[in-house]
């Protein structure tokens, strides 16, 4: 007997993550953190080892009267002043004008799980990239939903083609299509897509929408950390082009952008050309707000008020320090990884890079290794994940030529019997 409902999951969830990051934390006490590589959680650490907590944001966080933060938000969809200006945030360079609401949420995730459940009935499919942050997968069973995965790359170049096969598959079995795109700065390759690819996949997606509504949801989580700023949001002029049936839903994290992965704030842009359905996703989005966590940290709301206005230059500059030193850790990884022959996805800019392992079986054998020689990263699919966030740069020389020679050690091994 069990006291579960019939249809939830009752394997332990395994999380890669932090129970890698669990091991090279036990293993620098064992042996010192000069003998240990720890390239596994996906937040922004200095050169002295220690997480990243940005001044230009704590200070005034630390100053907000503690009634403020004690206090409710105004509204279970977020303070009207936050929403206001993640609008302006998220859009901003760019020419998008279309009806919108935007949604607080609990950080960006929140707004990728809530977009899930407000588009799809149970048993449904939604539309996820193969080389993918894990947690969209489970996003999916825990509202048993299933997923359809389309091959993330054709060569170096976003692969458009396995996205339309993808479609037209769910296509068979539903009359509505969820797709994830997770650009710019994909975790976990580091890929964005070009203005050229977002333009056919929107071509694609108005296509699709002559069968039937299809959402967009697309995940910004490291937008903030592009290696062109300036640009980085003119991809989002495409979305213009949206046909009537066609809706996006583009997921922002305050988590990532201020450094503030504890304080669970973000936001869901729901956008579409016909105001109605913008309403009608917005009162769905409201309910499942409501239901699921209430509100929405008030200080945390009003603290990005602020630093997006009031200290907008002085956070831009001292964000721009640490953009700088993650494109010198990468762009020592890569060059090494080029001359050494390890083989990376297309990387460009954001917080990891990924090892082109198509063999997961023999993936997983690598990783092992790699462990065994006090080298911690995190196994994905088709895969293994370096994170450059929070790599100093003196363990980031060499590494390549290490990960290399132990890549190619097990290679040679016999593979495990069927």
């Amino acid at each position: 007997m069990t006291f579960t409902r019939k249809t939830a999951s009752l394997v332990p969830i395994r999380d890669t993550v932090f129970a890698v990051a669990d091991k090279a934390k036990k293993d620098k006490a064992e042996h010192g953190d000069d003998a240990v590589t720890d390239a596994t959680i996906g937040s922004l650490y200095g050169e002295d080892g220690n997480l990243v907590a940005f001044d230009t944001v704590f200070d005034h966080y630390d100053a907000i009267d503690h009634r403020t933060k004690a206090a409710y938000a105004s509204s279970f969809t977020g303070n009207p002043d936050y929403r206001e200006k993640v609008w302006d945030w998220v859009t901003q360079g760019s020419s998008l004008d279309l009806p919108h609401s935007v949604i607080a949420t609990p950080g960006g995730t929140g707004a990728v799980s809530t977009s899930l459940v407000t588009f799809l009935d149970a048993g449904q499919t939604v539309i996820l990239p193969d080389i993918a942050w894990g947690s969209y997968r489970l996003m999916a069973a825990q509202y048993n939903l299933k997923t359809v995965n389309y091959q993330m790359f054709d060569g170096d170049h976003f692969n458009l083609a396995s996205v339309k096969q993808a479609i037209e598959e769910v296509h068979k079995t539903q009359d509505r299509i969820v797709l994830v795109v997770n650009s710019p700065c994909h975790n976990p390759t580091g890929y964005s897509l070009s203005e050229a690819e977002w333009s056919a996949l929107t071509d694609l997606l108005n296509e699709a929408g002559k069968t039937g509504p299809v959402i967009l949801v697309n995940d910004i989580a490291y937008i903030d950390y592009s290696y062109d700023l300036a640009h980085s949001r003119t991809y989002m002029n495409c979305f213009n082009q949206f046909s009537d049936q066609v809706m996006g839903v583009i997921c922002f994290s305050c988590s990532k952008t201020l450094t503030s992965y504890g304080l669970r704030c973000g936001a869901a842009v729901i956008i579409a050309r016909q105001k109605h359905d913008v309403r009608d996703a917005e009162i769905v989005f409201e309910k499942n707000a409501r239901a699921t966590w209430s509100n929405i940290p008030n200080a945390a709301m009003k603290n990005f008020v602020w630093v997006v206005t009031e200290n907008r230059e002085t956070f831009l500059k001292e964000k721009q320090n640490y953009i700088e030193l993650m494109r010198e850790r990468s762009s020592i990884f890569l060059k090494e990884a080029k001359k050494c022959g390890l083989e990376t996805y297309p990387y460009q800019e954001g917080f990891f890079v990924t090892l082109k392992i198509e063999d997961n079986e023999r993936a997983e054998r690598i990783h092992e290794e790699l462990m065994k020689n006090h080298i911690y990263t995190v196994l994905v699919n088709h895969g293994i994940r370096v994170a450059c966030c929070s790599l100093p740069l003196k363990k980031a020389h060499g590494l390549a030529a290490k990960m290399k020679a132990i890549e190619d050690s097990v290679q040679q091994e016999p593979s495990k019997p069927e």
